[in-house]
């Protein structure tokens, strides 16, 4: 076996290596999109009628801290001293999401990756698990749509930083320079599809279907 090139994998690798679980024939999802493009939403529909195992990064955050496995204990001490945590741990609590479950579908992974270097750290890990991205869906919306659904969800949830447009704005700026690159990524190895996502919910739901069904036959 070759052992991966990624730094950031290096560095998860032993929590991994022991027992790289193989997950042959799991659809492996990606849904793409810039914040308020609807994710959220078309997520959990997708899950409802595929069964796929919805992987969001702060839900195992939440649960290995909880269960103080030892990637949630060091979780938690990077974020005691309030840093952010890293790239590698957070690899790894996807690699033990994957092996619980491998009676699984597949897994639609919402909200992850943000970087380039953490998408090359995905397909590494899937690739130790004999697996893949079968497909990245990308929701198109453009960013006045984006500002002005993002506000008004700010003025509903009560958070005066989300009703804010100049914080919104930034965090666009953010996506573009940090996460956009992530779909460039996949655009290499011919995986994504652009979805209308200026349109009704039910719409778009729709046409996700279609491209999934196309992919999984």
């Amino acid at each position: 076996m070759n052992l991966p090139v990624n730094p950031v994998f290096f560095t998860v690798y032993t929590y991994i290596c022991c027992s790289p679980r193989v997950i042959i024939n799991m659809f492996n999802l990606i849904l793409f999109g810039p914040p308020g493009s609807g994710k959220g939403t078309q997520s959990a529909k997708l899950v409802e009628k595929y069964g796929l195992i919805h992987l969001s990064t702060g839900d195992l955050l939440r649960k290995e801290r909880q269960l103080k496995t030892p990637l949630g204990i060091e979780a938690q001490q990077f974020i005691d001293k309030g840093q952010l945590v890293p790239d590698e741990v957070v690899i790894g609590m996807i690699s033990s999401a994957l092996d619980e479950n491998p009676a699984a579908r597949g897994f639609l992974f919402d909200g992850f990756p943000r970087t380039v270097a953490q998408a090359e750290a995905l397909d590494k890990l899937l690739e130790l698990k004999k697996s893949s991205i079968a497909l990245v869906l990308f929701l198109d919306v453009n960013e006045d749509e984006l500002i002005q659904r993002l506000v008004n969800r700010g003025k509903t949830s009560g958070r005066s930083d989300d009703a804010d447009e100049s914080i919104q704005r930034k965090r666009q700026e953010v996506y573009k320079h940090e996460t956009l690159p992530v779909a460039a990524h996949y655009e290499k190895f011919k995986k994504v599809v652009h979805i209308d996502g200026m349109r009704g919910i039910d719409d778009v739901f729709s046409s996700l279907a279609v491209h999934i069904d196309k992919k999984i036959g």
